[in-house]
């Protein structure tokens, strides 16, 4: 079986504001972004692979989304984080930009187990609206 992760949906106060932290402090790449700032997409999204991307969707969009999936109260869960793996180099990269936009860690970690086997490091930090991301690296 063949199943990858395509998208993960975070619910945000400020999409515009959102882009940007993700475009400028975690490095992530946007993917229709020019077409949400023109008012051409609903919302803007990040790339995180080839395969996967994070949606950006406003926080009062919940009642909707119930609507499009036909399963009431599901929208607007908090989930307890998602975790992105970098490279040694990007992982040491992020930790200085986010030092550099005074984003603080918020827990660290070693030995951490995840879908490649044992990260030797990782941290935690929150974004602009309290979604919890860890990052590791893999050897």
């Amino acid at each position: 079986m063949d199943v990858r992760l395509d998208h993960l949906v975070c619910w945000v106060s400020d999409q515009l504001r959102a882009l940007d932290f993700y475009e400028q402090v975690i490095g992530l790449p946007g993917v229709r972004a020019e077409e949400f700032r023109d008012g051409k997409a609903p919302f803007p999204s990040v790339r995180v692979s080839g395969d996967t991307i994070i949606d950006l969707m406003p926080e009062n969009a919940a009642n909707r989304v119930d609507e499009g999936t036909g399963v009431s109260g599901s929208a607007g869960h908090p989930v307890n984080h998602f975790c992105l793996a970098f490279g040694r180099a990007d992982f040491d990269a992020l930790e200085a930009r986010l030092a550099r936009h005074g984003v603080e860690v918020t827990g660290t970690g070693s030995n951490s187990f995840g879908a490649r086997g044992i990260a030797p490091d990782v941290i935690y930090f929150p974004d602009l609206d309290g979604n919890v991301i860890e990052a590791r690296y893999y050897e």
